[in-house]
């Protein structure tokens, strides 16, 4: 009789262990993840960083990052993520900007003056009614950053607004093309992955990105001219990592507790390699014999009165909401 018993615990148990297994199983869940850049550039790092620690903490999930728009093309990503087909990407969110004008203050000339002050905005009532916005569309953000960027010419130096007069550009985002076109350059819009052959066959004269893109792309074998950021910075970019909303709410606790803990770990080394970033852009452009030139306090004022007159008036006029939102970002010092 006890021999029975026994043999019945111990079937009981296997029985309880092949349960708890095949729960675990069901449980399980790889999230899709997907990003244009290089696996050397600084967004695919902050991605990886998620990916790793969630793997770490060994939760039933994994996440796959898809690099390079190996999955979808660039501005091709915020759709399927808004209905799910995606579960994560690390998206300048100002692509966005056609389904969301909202979106284009993410990329306003002169808005965001230095790193720390990109920093503060994501914490301000300013990102508060942005999230608002994503949320309606079943989006939510994982890992805030801005980066930050300047302008190249492949025949001369851009500080100044009559510098682009009559230059092929390409600018990131609908209110930098706004402040270009003011100031009398003709616009060429693509995404930064674009610029290298675009830059090689004639069809850009200028452009103006990230700092990291202008590295991880190898703009430097195309232009004569780089105006990085410095202590005068016009361009800044907000570049979060996004994720599908349903997608994380329908993961276990523990799931969401580690991909928190991950996104907080991203976001720190976001910020700080944000601002190595440019240093180190300048380092690469200067190795590959390439000019640097500087912005100063007189050109970033006459850019933004450029950008006041066009890129501000027009997200105010266009954008439902647009002069509230505006203030709460002017508000942040």
């Amino acid at each position: 009789m006890l021999k029975n018993r026994t043999l019945g615990a111990l079937a009981a148990a296997a029985t309880a262990l092949t349960l708890t297994a095949t729960l675990s199983a069901a449980q399980a869940a790889e999230l899709k993840l997907s990003h244009q850049w290089s696996t050397s550039d600084v967004r695919h790092k902050v991605a990886e960083i998620v990916a790793n620690e969630v793997a770490a903490a060994d939760v039933g999930l994994e996440i796959k990052i898809y690099p390079s728009k190996s999955l979808f093309k660039p501005r091709e990503q915020y759709t399927p993520l808004t209905r799910g087909r995606l579960d994560m990407t690390v998206l300048p969110l100002s692509y966005a900007g056609g389904q969301q004008p909202a979106y284009n203050l993410t990329l306003m000339p002169g808005l965001v003056k230095n790193h720390d002050h990109g920093a503060r905005l994501t914490a301000s009532p300013f990102m508060t009614k942005l999230e608002e916005i994503m949320a309606g569309d079943d989006v939510m953000v994982l890992v805030h950053g801005y980066l930050a960027g300047g302008f190249s010419g492949k025949e001369g130096c851009i500080t100044s607004p009559d510098d682009v007069k009559g230059l092929q550009t390409r600018a990131a985002g609908k209110a930098f093309e706004q402040m270009l076109a003011a100031a009398g350059a003709s616009i060429t819009s693509m995404p930064s992955s674009e610029i290298y052959s675009a830059m090689q066959t004639g069809v850009l004269d200028a452009a103006n990105t990230s700092s990291s893109s202008f590295v991880s792309y190898r703009l430097y074998e195309q232009v004569k001219c780089y105006t990085p950021a410095g202590d005068v910075a016009l361009w800044f970019m907000y570049q979060p990592l996004l994720m599908n909303k349903t997608t994380f709410e329908g993961l276990s606790a523990e799931q969401q507790a580690a991909l928190k803990a991950g996104a907080a770990k991203a976001e720190a080394y976001y910020l700080e390699e944000a601002k190595k970033a440019d240093a180190a852009s300048v380092e690469a452009f200067k190795k590959a014999g390439v000019e640097i030139a500087n912005m100063s306090e007189a050109d970033f004022a006459a850019w933004r009165d450029i950008a006041k007159a066009s890129s501000y008036k027009a997200f105010v006029e266009q954008t439902p909401g647009g002069q509230e939102l505006l203030d709460l970002a002017l508000t942040v010092e």
